[in-house]
């Protein structure tokens, strides 16, 4: 029988890589929501911060790139 103990503790070893670009992701979106909730309801230009948050979405999505491409190699 193979040992499957050694091999699931392998896996869960880069989880926190996918929840931080889960995270990442979403407040990169919400910034983005917001950037067009703020162009909807005032006549301003939303803040500088706001677009600097907005680029936690591609910074989210290319972690979740090197998760995939981490999580997805075999083991030998």
């Amino acid at each position: 029988m193979s040992d499957t103990s050694a091999h699931s503790t392998s896996r869960r070893s880069g989880t926190w890589l996918l929840r931080i670009a889960i995270g990442l992701f979403a407040i990169g979106l919400l910034a983005i929501i917001g950037i067009f909730g703020w162009a909807i309801l005032s006549d301003s230009e939303p803040a500088l911060w706001l677009y600097l948050v907005a680029m936690c979405a591609p910074l989210g999505f290319l972690f979740g790139v090197i998760f995939a491409l981490w999580s997805g190699r075999r083991a030998r």
